[in-house]
């Protein structure tokens, strides 16, 4: 498994929060260059990036992904000295597939299931935040499985990476769906969507959860958008913009502190 790390171009000595990007490609193809756009646009404005690999569903079915992520989160934790990252602020973020593994990977902190290290390393792979861009919160809602457990295709791309079909297989739909995670410690959500609301099928659903506990969120939707909007400008800054805002809020810095 490998990563690509981006550095601010900064004189400013403390340290800086880190993001760890996980790319789309409906769990079975995509590269981790997908995310450096954005992953350059934060770094410009003061956080330490990563756009990670991970096994696809072609070689590991699920959870792997999931193990892979919170490896790579462990690796930029354990490395926060060398790199100049602050260990208490760290997000993951991720668009389609990506949004997903990244929303599952943020809400399972703790979860030895998900993280194999989990008992075995003095490093934490927990997050402080968790950036979903147009993925799913929940495979069984008849909404996403109107697309995702389609007959028509044999295999789904979900259908694919849990091995088989929602009948065959409810209980990895339903344990790989963040929105069953949700309690009083699941890390602040901002939900960026597109147009294509098929895509972030569960979010509404999911924030309802989250408001008894007082868990911050955000929802911001790029007008006019493809699903594909984070990859290409004229959509790209604007999500950068709103990345860089969400995050800064949750890690309390001052938009002054940000790299240009």
């Amino acid at each position: 498994m490998q990563l690509d790390l981006y550095l601010p171009e900064s004189s400013i000595t403390h340290l800086k929060p880190g993001v760890v990007f996980v790319h789309g490609g409906g769990w079975r193809s995509g590269y981790r260059t997908n995310f450096t756009p954005m992953a350059i646009g934060l770094a410009q404005r003061g956080y330490v990036t990563a756009t990670i690999s991970y096994r696809l569903a072609g070689e590991a079915k699920y959870p792997a992904a999931i193990h892979d992520v919170k490896a790579a989160i462990r690796w930029l934790r354990s490395n926060a000295k060398k790199y100049g990252v602050n260990p208490q602020q760290i997000a993951v973020a991720g668009g389609s597939a990506g949004g997903q593994i990244a929303s599952l990977t943020g809400v399972t902190n703790g979860l030895e299931k998900f993280d194999p290290q989990l008992h075995r390393s003095r490093i934490s792979s927990d997050v402080q935040a968790i950036i979903n861009i147009d993925g799913l919160s929940d495979f069984t809602s008849e909404a996403a499985r109107l697309h995702e457990d389609d007959p028509r295709k044999n295999p789904s791309a979900a259908g694919f990476w849990f091995g088989g079909r929602y009948a065959e297989k409810t209980d990895l739909w339903y344990e790989a769906s963040p929105t069953f995670y949700v309690n009083k410690n699941t890390p602040p959500i901002l939900f960026l969507i597109s147009a294509q609301p098929r895509f972030s099928v569960g979010h509404e659903e999911m924030i309802e959860k989250m408001k008894p506990f007082g868990i911050a969120y955000q929802v911001s939707k790029i007008p006019d958008s493809p699903h594909s909007f984070w990859l290409f400008d004229p959509w790209l800054q604007p999500s950068i913009n709103i990345a860089e805002q969400f995050l800064n809020q949750q890690f309390k810095i001052m938009r002054s502190d940000s790299a240009r």
